[in-house]
């Protein structure tokens, strides 16, 4: 627990104490449950026994980052620590309380969309023998308005504490109402789960009719009296509860007394789907149905491509038609290819492509595809307005989700989405969609991965040239990661440049904090060094170290005081020698130092270090940029100041050209990358 600061402690569940941290090295926050264990053979059970859940890769399903067992010599036990995803938005609990303060139902459509998502995890956890064991509806987050995520799985050695699970039991009646009358015997099996998703599905259905109280009475009665869901069944029907259809089919054998009567998952899948209600949710039936012969599908595809287009239509549901259509268009020649697409065939590959997002091989090719078409629109005219809208965004979020660990699919995604992002303002769309928490978590996990690493930096570079209300809480957390990989990388040329830019923006935007000042100076600096001919970097470095020297004296001593046989004042001057004919880049150099010359401790430096004689010469050359002749007036009158304390003595010996208007200098601007 070192390496993280306790934030909150939240009320106790089932098997242990729950706490909000705060990982200090990231300032990422997560959830850590500790459970307490009743020796070192049952805390090393458990934990063999969770392991694998630190494998598990599913887009609804919350991962375990992180166990561990700790001591706590306070008390004298010892403790199972699992730390788990933070979330903020609330829980299927959250919903359903307000529903029932409100006698309301809840929307159908959103219920189709959430539990299309809870089905298709507990399918897939169920594929691999793994049993939840504590499905309920406070257990199921929200991450936005429309994804849901399984967490705090639970494991066999965990639920065995009898004592234990009666006091918390006593402590909140409702804790196990969810929990098949097997389990409340320590018996636990996938069968399990189809009983507490049915009391899922029970509680769904009866919001509008059933207080909090009555809702529990009844998850407990049925247990013992199974009749006593009749009546209940009954009158959804008479108020034609959304779904009533389905859950009257469904619930009597979700919920039956033996385990052995109950449905399977993939059971309760095929049947919630083949009903009309639920049809357009479907995302796992594709998967039960019979291949189409590949000599089929080639016959098929034969022809241009229109025709080929009119057979995923035609097969839409069929992901093995699909993947060889793609592979089809993706080595088409581009005469053949008639690009660019106009919006509406590029929306109408994506409808399609949605049915199969749990399908890597498809995502990547799709992904390729859009690329291959963005791209060369945009190479006939740099001009051209290509696809942007919220379909393309959502399903390339969706994509980051459903396979965060494909290496391939994440370049792809990101370079798509910088070209999208090209064209206009998306950062808070994509802040909607938790691009930033899910860019920060990717780059941290994948810093060796100089491709992933280049693709997230590029899209957070067009991003932020442009956010003016951007929320910042999330950027944050950048900088450390940031930092990082530009020390991993450090004679890459591209990642420097992206990640000099990206730096450059975080701190105009105050995202930065200042331990980590020095730090960033250091890798500005260097990165210059590294590649001099790079205006682009040359450009942000100055930028930044403008940014942080006008907020901070230590990065200013930084940039200017001699260390170790070097000083950056000697590299400033070199990279003007470089590029004494860019007004672009001489007047970001002069604002950097402007900024520096506002502390009347680095005077002296720039003084020995030539900077007068410099920016002379520069204000001699550009009489034209007032802006830069601010930027350079400040510089000299600083230092002809501390040369002669008294001001009324000495008057600015005027620079040669033209006599400029001194005037304070505008705010430091914002140039395109």
């Amino acid at each position: 627990m070192e390496k993280y600061q306790i934030l909150q402690e939240c009320s106790p569940g089932a098997l242990g104490v729950n706490l909000v941290v705060e990982e200090m090295e990231t300032d990422t926050k997560y959830v850590v449950k500790q459970v307490e264990c009743i020796d070192e053979h049952h805390a090393n059970e458990a934990l063999e026994e969770l392991m694998p859940l630190l494998k598990l890769q599913h887009p609804n399903i919350s991962l375990y980052h992180e166990m561990f067992i700790m001591w706590n010599s306070e008390i004298s036990s010892l403790f199972l620590c699992l730390v788990m995803d933070y979330t903020t938005q609330g829980t299927f609990q959250t919903i359903m309380e307000s529903k029932r303060r409100m006698s309301e139902n809840i929307d159908s459509e959103w219920m189709h969309t959430m539990l299309s998502q809870v089905l298709d995890a507990v399918e897939y956890l169920h594929q691999l023998n793994i049993v939840h064991r504590n499905l309920k509806p406070s257990n199921i987050a929200l991450i936005n308005d429309n994804y849901c995520k399984l967490q705090d799985l639970s494991s066999q050695a965990l639920m065995t504490h009898e004592a234990k699970w009666n006091v918390r039991a006593e402590e909140d009646p409702c804790q196990k109402s969810w929990m098949a009358p097997e389990a409340l015997k320590f018996s636990f099996t996938c069968k399990s789960d189809i009983w507490s998703l049915g009391c899922i599905f029970l509680d769904m259905a009866t919001c509008s009719f059933l207080n909090d109280t009555e809702a529990m009475h009844l998850r407990k009665g049925i247990r013992h009296h199974p009749g006593s869901l009749k009546p209940i069944l009954k009158t959804m029907e008479e108020k034609q509860i959304p779904g009533a259809e389905i859950f009257c089919l469904l619930l009597p054998f979700m919920l039956h007394i033996k385990p052995s009567d109950r449905l399977a998952i993939k059971d309760v899948i095929r049947i919630t789907f083949m009903s009309t209600s639920f049809r357009n949710s479907c995302v796992a039936l594709n998967m039960h149905r019979q291949a189409v012969p590949i000599f089929i599908t080639d016959v098929l595809l034969e022809g241009n491509m229109a025709n080929v287009l009119d057979v995923m239509q035609n097969f839409s549901t069929r992901p093995e038609v699909q993947l060889r259509a793609l592979n089809k268009l993706l080595t088409m020649p581009e005469e053949d290819l008639d690009l660019p697409w106009p919006t509406e065939l590029v929306e109408e590959l994506i409808s399609i492509m949605k049915q199969h997002q749990r399908i890597l091989d498809i995502l990547v090719s799709t992904c390729s595809l859009l690329l291959r078409i963005l791209g060369q629109a945009l190479a006939q005219d740099s001009e051209a307005e290509i696809p942007r809208g919220s379909f393309i965004i959502s399903f390339l979020m969706n994509a980051l989700r459903s396979h965060p660990n494909s290496e391939r699919l994440i370049i792809l995604v990101y370079n798509l989405l910088t070209i999208i992002s090209s064209q206009g303002l998306l950062s808070e769309e994509l802040e909607e969609e938790g691009l930033f928490q899910i860019a920060q978590e990717q780059l941290y996990h994948f810093q060796d991965d100089r491709d992933i690493c280049l693709a997230i930096l590029s899209l957070l570079w067009s991003l932020l040239i442009d956010a003016a209300t951007v929320d910042k809480e999330p950027l944050h957390q950048f900088s450390p990661v940031v930092i990082s990989v530009l020390a991993k990388h450090a004679e890459d040329v591209e990642v420097a440049e992206a990640g000099c830019a990206v730096l450059w923006l975080l701190s105009l935007l105050g995202c930065i904090k200042e331990t980590q000042f020095e730090k960033v100076v250091e890798l500005f600096l260097r990165s210059i060094q590294l590649c001099p001919d790079r205006v682009l970097l040359v450009n942000n470095v100055c930028r930044g170290l403008a940014s942080l020297a006008k907020v901070s004296e230590l990065v200013a001593f930084k940039v200017a005081v001699l260390e170790e046989g070097s000083s950056g004042l000697y590299l400033l001057q070199d990279i003007y020698e470089l590029y004494k004919d860019d007004p672009e880049v001489v007047e970001n150099l002069c604002m950097l130092l402007a900024h520096l010359a506002s502390y009347k401790e680095i005077l002296p430096e720039l003084e020995s270090g030539g900077i007068k004689d410099l920016v002379r010469v520069i204000r001699g050359r550009f009489t034209s940029s007032l802006e830069l002749i601010s930027y350079a007036d400040i510089v000299l009158q600083a230092l002809e100041a501390a040369a002669h304390p008294n001001p009324q003595e000495q008057q600015l010996e005027p620079a040669s050209g033209p006599e400029a208007k001194v005037s304070s200098p505008p705010q430091d601007p914002i140039f395109q990358p």
